[in-house]
C-alpha cells in the first residue's frame, strides 16, 4: 500500500498533510509513504527528516500520483491531480463536500474513493480524527493574537506609576472549538471576556473559562443538531440575538466571530449599525468570512475600515501557524488512515461507524446525500 503526500498547491497553503512523526507510525504499519520534495518545508520538516522517518522522497509529481493507493491532502486536490490517480485510489483531506459539492465531480467520475475530514463523526471513537476541531483550535488562538496586534490598546489591566490601564473588553461570538479557544487566549492575555452562542448549553463551557455568557431568551427553540453543531433558527430569534450583540458591542474593544452552520451561509450577527456604534479603534476578526461572514461589512480575505472600526476576515488562518497546524492535521489523518490499513494492505469497510459516514464517494457513486443530489442536478 502506497500513501502519497503532495506539496500543497492551494493559494498560500503552508501546511503539509503528514509530518515525519506520523510517517514513522504509518511505516510501522507496513505501508510505504512517498512525499513530494519540499512538501513539509513551511511546516518545519525537511526532505531529510522524512527520509529519516522512513519515507521516500519523490521529485516527479505525476509518477507519485500514478503510484498512489492513498493520497492524503490538506486541501482538495486539483482536477489535474485527480486525473493522475488510478481508479480505486483513496483521497482524504478537507474537501468542502457540503459547501462545494460539484467540485468533487471529477473525483466521482474517476472512480476514486473519497473521504472528507469535515464529515468525520463527532463521536468519542472519532475524536482523534476530528480535523475540524484541531484547525479550529489553531484559528481561535491566532484570531485573538491578530486582534491584539491590530488594536491600539493593550489587553491586560496594568497598574503603573502613571496610573492604571484598564483591561480590554473582548466579545467572542460562537462557542464552538474556535470560539472557546479564542476566549481562553483572550483571558490569558488579561482581557475581560464575554461570550455569546445561540445554544444555551454552550454557557457552561464559556463560564468555565472565566468569561461572562450572554444569553438570549429563545424559549423552547432547538438550536443544536444531533452532531452538536448549531442549527439555522428563525429570523425572530436572530433579531433578538443581533440586538443583544449590538448592545454589547458598544463597550467592546474587540470582537471575534466564529459562528457557522455546516453547508450554509454564515449567520449575520453584527449589523452595519452595530459596527458603526462601536468605539473607534475597535477590531473585529470575522472567522466566518469563507462562508459569507458574521458581520455585515465583512469582505472575505480583505481588511475593511468602517467608521474607525477595523474588520478583518482571514480566509485560511491556520496556514499562519503551519508547524502546529500540520502536526495536528497529521495526527488526525493518521488516526483515520489506521482504520483503512489491515496488515499493510488497503481495506475499506464502509460499515464502520467512522469510515462509512466520512465517505463522500466510492466506486463511481456519490454516497453523501448532498453531493449525490448536486451531481444528479447536473445530470451526473
Amino acid at each position: 500500500m502506497q500513501i502519497a503526500v503532495l506539496k500543497e498547491k492551494t493559494g498560500n497553503e503552508t501546511r503539509v498533510a503528514l509530518v515525519p512523526e506520523s510517517v514513522k507510525k504509518l511505516v510501522a504499519l507496513k505501508v510505504a509513504v512517498t512525499v513530494e520534495s519540499g512538501a513539509g518545508l513551511f511546516a518545519g520538516a525537511s526532505d531529510e527528516d522524512y527520509l529519516t522517518a522512513g519515507a521516500t522522497i519523490a521529485t516527479d509529481r505525476t509518477t507519485l500520483l500514478g503510484n498512489a493507493d492513498v493520497l492524503v491532502s490538506v486541501n482538495r486536490p486539483t482536477e489535474d491531480d485527480i486525473h493522475l490517480l488510478k481508479t480505486g485510489a483513496v483521497v482524504f483531506g478537507f474537501l468542502r463536500p457540503l459547501d462545494e459539492p460539484m467540485e468533487l465531480q471529477p473525483a466521482v467520475r474517476s472512480g476514486l474513493t473519497v473521504f472528507a475530514m469535515e464529515l468525520v463523526p463527532r463521536s468519542t471513537r472519532a475524536q482523534a480524527m476530528d480535523g475540524l476541531s484541531s484547525m479550529a483550535t489553531v484559528v481561535g488562538y491566532k484570531s485573538v493574537i491578530m486582534a491584539a496586534e491590530r488594536m491600539p490598546r493593550m489587553f491586560p489591566m496594568l497598574m503603573t506609576a502613571a496610573g492604571t490601564v484598564p483591561p480590554a473588553r473582548v466579545l467572542i461570538l460562537g462557542a464552538g472549538v474556535a470560539g472557546l479557544q479564542a476566549i481562553a487566549t483572550a483571558r490569558r492575555l488579561g482581557a475581560v471576556v464575554e461570550g455569546f452562542d445561540i445554544r444555551a448549553a454552550a454557557g457552561e463551557a464559556v463560564r468555565s473559562l472565566g468569561a461572562t455568557f450572554l444569553e438570549v431568551d429563545l424559549g423552547d427553540l432547538q438550536t443544536e443538531d444531533s452532531g452538536g453543531y448549531a442549527k439555522e433558527v428563525t429570523e425572530e430569534a436572530m433579531e433578538r440575538s443581533r440586538a443583544l450583540i449590538a448592545k454589547t458591542a458598544r463597550h467592546s474593544d474587540c470582537i471575534v466571530t466564529s459562528a457557522q452552520v455546516p453547508g450554509r451561509p454564515a449567520p449575520l450577527l453584527i449589523t452595519e449599525e452595530a459596527v458603526t456604534g462601536m468605539k473607534r479603534g475597535s477590531v473585529i476578526v470575522d472567522l466566518a468570512g469563507a462562508s459569507g461572514g458574521n458581520c455585515a461589512v465583512t469582505k472575505p480575505g480583505e481588511e475593511v475600515l468602517h467608521h474607525g472600526v477595523t474588520v478583518l476576515a482571514p480566509l485560511n488562518l491556520a496556514t499562519t501557524v503551519p508547524v502546529h497546524a500540520s502536526q495536528l492535521f497529521s495526527r488526525n489523518a493518521t488516526a483515520f488512515l489506521a482504520l483503512l490499513i489491515d496488515k499493510g494492505e488497503l481495506h475499506i469497510n464502509l460499515e464502520d461507524d467512522v469510515v462509512g459516514p466520512t465517505c463522500v464517494a466510492h466506486a463511481g457513486k456519490a454516497l453523501n446525500p448532498r453531493v449525490a443530489a448536486a451531481l444528479e442536478g447536473q445530470g451526473q
